[in-house]
């Protein structure tokens, strides 16, 4: 198999809550010593980009912003090609610096409403506000639609059953900025100079990390760790290229 770059999903891949996966950081150097261009892929929607960085180098690895793609950094590059100067978002207080530091204003009346994984500010008063606010108009942006991911005391529920919500109410659907966004996976190949089919996805999600990049033209590797389970693999529409036991594998495809 021609691998020449890779793209490695982070929560459930590389770390399970704030405990790296055994091998991960040994991986990172790999791909480090012999010069393998790599990226890393977070569909997570809870911290910016900073504080993403801050926990990869728990790996003791040298890591920096520019490697990491989170949803929150594509969203402020959409916005800003589709002239918006402003957004209304429903996150988590963490994730309002990347919008900020992007030039991109917060305002509860913006024309464009964004929503991530906003953990306990989905209540019923922030729900209804979306909808009201799509309803009158506002276009919606997802950045991610997870269903679910593994945190340390378990499966944890992800944005994607909110933005469902949203989205039968209002009959508006949301253009999507994270995986497993065409889009998404593009920039972070652009990124390194990468072709699709010589680059390596590795992810514990079948639909949106791996499934996801196979229909974008990548080579897709599910990792058993994570969110992992056999129902989900017997259930999925269409096998991975590859199936590994964890990251620490992955080297081994190289070989």
């Amino acid at each position: 198999m021609n691998i020449r770059a890779v793209l490695l999903d982070i929560d459930g891949t590389l770390f399970t809550g704030q405990e790296p996966i055994f091998g991960a950081a040994n991986t990172i150097r790999f791909f480090q010593d012999n010069n393998i261009p790599y990226r890393f892929l977070s569909n997570g929607t809870r911290k910016a980009r900073e504080a993403v960085c801050k926990k990869l180098r728990h790996l003791n690895v040298p890591i920096f912003e520019e490697q990491i793609f989170t949803p929150a950094i594509a969203a402020v590059r959409y916005l800003k090609e589709q002239g918006f100067e402003a957004c209304t978002l429903l996150a988590t207080d963490d994730l309002r610096e990347d919008f900020i530091s992007g030039d991109i204003s917060l305002r509860d009346d913006a024309p464009v409403i964004v929503i991530g994984d906003a953990a306990d500010h989905f209540t019923y008063l922030t729900m209804n506000s979306a909808f009201r606010q799509i309803m009158n108009g506002a276009r919606l942006i997802a950045l991610e639609k997870d269903q679910y991911w593994r945190d340390t005391d378990g499966l944890s529920l992800g944005a994607g059953a909110f933005i469902a919500g949203l989205e039968y109410a209002s009959g508006v659907s949301p253009v999507l900025m994270g995986k497993p966004s065409p889009d998404f996976f593009r920039m972070a190949l652009q990124s390194i100079g990468a072709k699709p089919a010589s680059t390596l996805m590795v992810g514990d999600d079948i639909m949106t990390d791996t499934l996801g990049a196979m229909s974008s033209g990548l080579i897709g590797a599910l990792v058993m760790t994570g969110k992992y389970s056999q129902e989900t693999l017997k259930a999925a529409i269409k096998r991975p290229d590859i199936i590994i036991p964890s990251i620490a594998s992955v080297p081994d495809l190289f070989r």
